[in-house]
C-alpha cells in the first residue's frame, strides 16, 4: 500500500543516515518496520525494528526514504500520525528517539464533536507534562455554560501545588487551544493527601 497523505511520519536526516548504517549491515533488501505495540491505550509502546523484504504485508503503508524504507502495520498506523523519529548525540552519547504523540489516542478529526477534540488535547498534551508528577486528569463532562469538569488522579490527588497547576497550567493551555468553545476548568475531585501525592 502506498504512503496515505493523511498520515505523516517524520525521520530526521540524523536517523536516517543512522538507519542507512545498520542496513547496510544487514540482507539485502532489509527495511525497517515502526510499529505500537499495545495502540490506543496508556500503555502503550512505540518501537523499530528491521524488516526483511519477506515480512512486508500487504496491508502494510510503505513511507520511502533515501536508501531505504519504513514499513508501518495496519494498526499502528494511525497512531504513529505526526511521529518524529531522531538520532540525538550528546555527552551521555547517541541514542534514538521516538516521539509519537498520537500512539495512546487516535488522532482525531478537526471537525469532531468538541468533547472529542477536547479529550485528545488532554490526553496528548497536559496528561504527558502532568506524568512526571505521577498523575494525569481525565475528563468528566463540558456542562452547558462551557466548562470542563476534570478529574485528578494519581500523584495529582492531594497534591499541595493542584489549584495552581489546574488554574495556571491546564486551563491557560485549554482556553489558548479553544478561545471559543471553552470559559474554563473545574475540578471535581476531593483532594485528600495521600501516600502518592507529590510536593
Amino acid at each position: 500500500m502506498e504512503q496515505q497523505e493523511i498520515i505523516h511520519i517524520s525521520i530526521s536526516e540524523a536517523a536516517q543516515a543512522h538507519f542507512r548504517c545498520l542496513l547496510e549491515q544487514q540482507e539485502p533488501n532489509t527495511h525497517i518496520r515502526i510499529f505500537v505495540v499495545n495502540p490506543g491505550t496508556p500503555s502503550a509502546e512505540c518501537g523499530v525494528s528491521y524488516c526483511p523484504s519477506n515480512a512486508v504485508e500487504e496491508t502494510d503503508t510503505e513511507f520511502k526514504f533515501t536508501g531505504f524504507s519504513a514499513f508501518v502495520d495496519e494498526l499502528s498506523l494511525p497512531f504513529l500520525a505526526d511521529a518524529e523519529i531522531d538520532y540525538v548525540t550528546d555527552q551521555m552519547g547517541a541514542q534514538l528517539t521516538l516521539k509519537a504523540p498520537n500512539s495512546k489516542m487516535r488522532k482525531i478529526a478537526d471537525d469532531a464533536p468538541f468533547i472529542e477534540r477536547l479529550d485528545y488535547v488532554i490526553q496528548t498534551q497536559v496528561n504527558p507534562q502532568l506524568a512526571s508528577h505521577g498523575g494525569q486528569v481525565t475528563l468528566i463532562e463540558v456542562t452547558e455554560d462551557k466548562y470542563a469538569i476534570l478529574q485528578f488522579g494519581g500523584g495529582c490527588n492531594g497534591c499541595s501545588m493542584v489549584d495552581v497547576t489546574l488554574k495556571e497550567g491546564i486551563e491557560k493551555q485549554l482556553l489558548a487551544t479553544f478561545p471559543t468553545e471553552l470559559k474554563g476548568v473545574k475540578d471535581v475531585t476531593e483532594h485528600q493527601r495521600g501516600e502518592h501525592s507529590y510536593y
